[in-house]
């Protein structure tokens, strides 16, 4: 067993900063690098299919989940993978003006995403270890709320940034560039600080011994796959976002595509502004409107509302696509809107995790489920951009409204206890 002892750790110095810090590399796998190759001129099919495939690494985590808590300590490893994400942002930056960008940024984005998930893993068993029951409660909120911040920096500053570097520079590749050396400097400059004030006393050598350890996680996965209705819990899983996993891949490359193309032709700046700023506002509305509803009246009374909020939004796209709006109102509006029901309808897949972990090895069981969770987004956002490619814009986001039925038959079959989720 793994014995502890908690010292005066002063999580304000870390908490916030390890959890920002967890959520830039996934913005910048699944976000910034598509806005990134569209500007540098990669089809919608490669996009999609290509970044898609990097959601492969929090896919499979739980496979390579014991291994961090085996070999050295939590602190080690998210240590160590900041310091590998920096290195493998600023190799990024160096490769955009090659002839072979597509093929070495994306090499570079697999061991950022490989990196990260492992982080993710290392991170939360830290978090854990080094914080009592009563402070992991109060800090939930703190490190949920850092975790926005990575996003709005992310979709929103950091786009910007680009678009501003592109209208200066009037070179696409320079100002990418340039932007992923201030992500590198700035991911290096987390390196070093967390190196400095985590605390490196409270881990002690793991004493399970290996054979036993790897005994109990076959187990776990047993046990899960051996749950009642097992089938019908993954089912959820994978198609309750359907309809959403494509449109992530392909929303913004539509707002940045020329007007002639089906796109809005919107700027770095401009999308960066609407995502980053005004849909994560909405998005954290959405979250927090949701989780207070679900806490009064529990999962069951709010789970068709949620359904339909994640899901309905998706075609407003469709109207932006045939009438190609000018108007912020109207653009905004709409990224708003989906946003918000995004936030919203989210809320029930995370409490339906919850009630799928139930019982034994609730945080393994909850580990699989994200893996699940991924692979919902992995698999549709692969063939979006073709299936984009075939139909045109308008056609594809009537598609992706569509895509909304397949999840709502599972929530059809789907029993959750009345009082489940209220408080």
């Amino acid at each position: 067993m793994n014995q502890t002892k908690h010292k005066n750790a002063q999580p304000w110095l870390w908490v916030p900063s390890l959890y920002f810090t967890e959520g830039i590399p996934y913005v910048v796998v699944m976000s910034i690098s598509v806005i990134m190759y569209k500007n540098l001129g990669i089809d919608n099919a490669d996009i999609a299919f290509y970044t898609s495939w990097l959601y492969l690494p929090w896919v499979i985590k739980p496979l390579w989940s014991p291994l961090v808590d085996i070999f050295k300590t939590k602190r080690f490893w998210f240590i160590s993978m900041q310091l590998v994400m920096g290195v493998a942002l600023a190799c990024v930056a160096f490769t955009i003006p090659t002839t072979y960008f597509f093929q070495l940024t994306l090499a570079f984005f697999w061991l950022m995403a490989f990196s990260s998930a492992t982080h993710d893993i290392a991170a939360d068993g830290f978090y854990m270890i080094a914080l009592r029951e009563s402070e992991q409660a109060f800090f939930l909120g703190i490190r949920s709320t850092a975790y926005r911040l990575a996003m709005i920096t992310g979709q929103g500053l950091v786009v910007i940034l680009s678009g501003q570097l592109i209208v200066y520079y009037g070179d696409v590749a320079a100002a990418w560039s340039i932007t992923f050396v201030v992500l590198a400097v700035m991911m290096l400059g987390l390196f070093l600080y967390h190196s400095l004030t985590t605390p490196s006393q409270l881990e002690a050598v793991n004493t399970v011994k290996f054979k036993d350890f790897f005994k109990e996680f076959f187990l776990t996965f047993v046990n899960f796959f051996g749950k009642k209705d097992i089938l019908l819990i993954i089912a959820f899983l994978l198609t309750y976002r359907f309809g959403e996993a494509q449109l992530v891949k392909l929303a913004q490359p539509f707002m940045l595509d020329e007007m002639n193309k089906g796109g809005l032709g919107l700027s770095n700046t401009m999308v960066g502004t609407l995502y980053g700023t005004f849909g994560v506002i909405a998005l954290v509305i959405g979250g927090i409107l949701g989780g207070w509803l679900v806490s009064l009246h529990g999962l069951k009374a709010w789970l068709w509302p949620m359904v339909f909020a994640i899901n309905l939004p998706n075609f407003l796209y469709a109207f932006l696509a045939a009438y190609q709006p000018t108007s912020w109102l109207s653009i905004g509006g709409v990224v708003m809107l989906e946003q918000f029901g995004y936030g919203f309808g989210f809320t029930a897949y995370l409490m339906f995790m919850i009630y799928a972990a139930q019982g034994s090895f609730k945080t393994a069981h909850y580990a699989l489920s994200t893996g699940f969770m991924a692979l919902g987004m992995m698999i549709p956002g692969m063939f979006s951009g073709a299936i984009q490619e075939a139909l045109g814009y308008t056609s594809f986001f009537v598609w992706v409204g569509f895509c909304a039925l397949p999840g709502i038959l599972v929530v059809y079959f789907v029993n959750i206890p009345a009082d489940f989720g209220k408080k």
